[in-house]
């Protein structure tokens, strides 16, 4: 069964991946292991008080292991399981394509749609420019496709990159018809290449995604911007004007400076790009929380990334009032038991 399949109370003998395994402190001195457990549908938490040593070797980031316990809905945590034992994951005792999370259209859709998308742009330079990113043969789109978009909050799995930027891209285009002044050519460059630092900034290992050294110290937006930047150089004349703007779109994505962006939106195209691609990031905390859902919920539990509950209306069957009936009004501190 898959994580989405699993109801209040069920008895779980299953393959989960490692998406997370963290050593906390208990109240009382010692300590736990807190690991997030998934497969394509979700995640679940699930805490470990015992044999830690031997509980840390098998379950290894990004690693498949064999859970065995009882599949519970905590009122205030949400899904969880309480665990029994952890045990090596047997060969063919599971489905690879089970466990890897991905986006939810076909990925050879979406690169037919960015590729629909770039033969759009009309300006010679920016077509290059995104031609040696989205060629077919270019290394750098080898490894574009694949990458995720994010460590946790939205599209943090394979080719969630592309997803993201996709989404992104395209919303820009439609609105730039809405709106006046706004350069569509340059508004839709950046936002298709407003995360690319990504491919620098995180590590992808199985179905664990984590921080690259360069990501640590020089952060996502620094490592796009220098790419990018070198790229340009290499376009034959490509105008010193448009090459700022697109690189503005870049640095100023994250919006404030508090986010991590070195400036705030100065023009039409990167506020723009600002906020669809903090609407896209947001929508899409929004699916990976109904991915986590137990059957029948219409409430999530607290998400920083939204800063609050999210709530699904209609997912909850005719007549009942769902597993959370008020939504959680603060961030839950660790587990009590802790």
């Amino acid at each position: 069964m898959l994580l989405n399949e699993l109801s209040d109370g069920m008895e779980v003998d299953q393959v989960l991946v490692v998406r997370g395994c963290e050593r906390r402190a208990r109240r009382d001195g010692g300590q736990y292991l807190r690991l997030q457990l998934g497969d394509r549908t979700g995640m679940v938490v699930c805490m470990v008080w015992d044999d830690l040593e031997e509980a840390g070797e098998l379950a290894r980031a990004g690693e498949p292991v064999r859970v065995l316990g009882r599949y519970t809905v905590h009122p205030r945590f949400g899904p969880q399981i309480n665990l029994r034992a952890l045990q090596e994951a047997e060969p063919g005792s599971f489905s690879e394509e089970d466990l890897r999370a991905g986006p939810p259209r076909p990925v050879a859709q979406l690169e037919a749609e960015i590729r629909e998308l770039i033969a759009t742009v009309q300006e010679p330079h920016l077509r290059a420019l995104l031609g040696s990113v989205f060629g077919e043969r270019s290394a750098l789109w080898a490894r574009y496709r694949l990458a995720p978009a994010a460590k946790h909050y939205h599209q943090a799995y394979r080719h969630g990159l592309l997803e993201h930027s996709l989404g992104v891209a395209q919303a820009v285009s439609a609105i730039s018809a809405t709106f006046g002044g706004v350069n569509r050519d340059v508004a839709v460059t950046g936002a298709l290449l407003h995360d690319i630092g990504k491919l620098d900034a995180y590590a992808e290992q199985g179905d664990s995604i984590d921080l690259t050294d360069a990501g640590r110290l020089q952060g996502e937006i620094a490592l796009g911007y220098y790419r990018i930047r070198r790229m340009i150089e290499d376009v034959d004349s490509f105008p010193a004007g448009l090459a700022q703007e697109v690189c503005h779109i870049i640095l100023s994505h994250h919006g404030a400076l508090e986010h991590g962006s070195p400036v705030v939106p100065c023009t039409r195209e990167a506020t723009l790009v600002h906020m669809i691609d903090n609407l896209g990031g947001r929508l899409g905390s929004f699916d990976r929380l109904e991915k986590e859902l137990a059957p029948g919920a219409q409430w999530s539990g607290f998400d920083r990334a939204i800063g609050g509950g999210a709530f699904f209306p209609g997912l909850a069957a005719p007549g009942q009032p769902g597993e959370h009936a008020q939504p959680p009004s603060q961030p839950p501190s660790e587990r009590e038991a802790a």
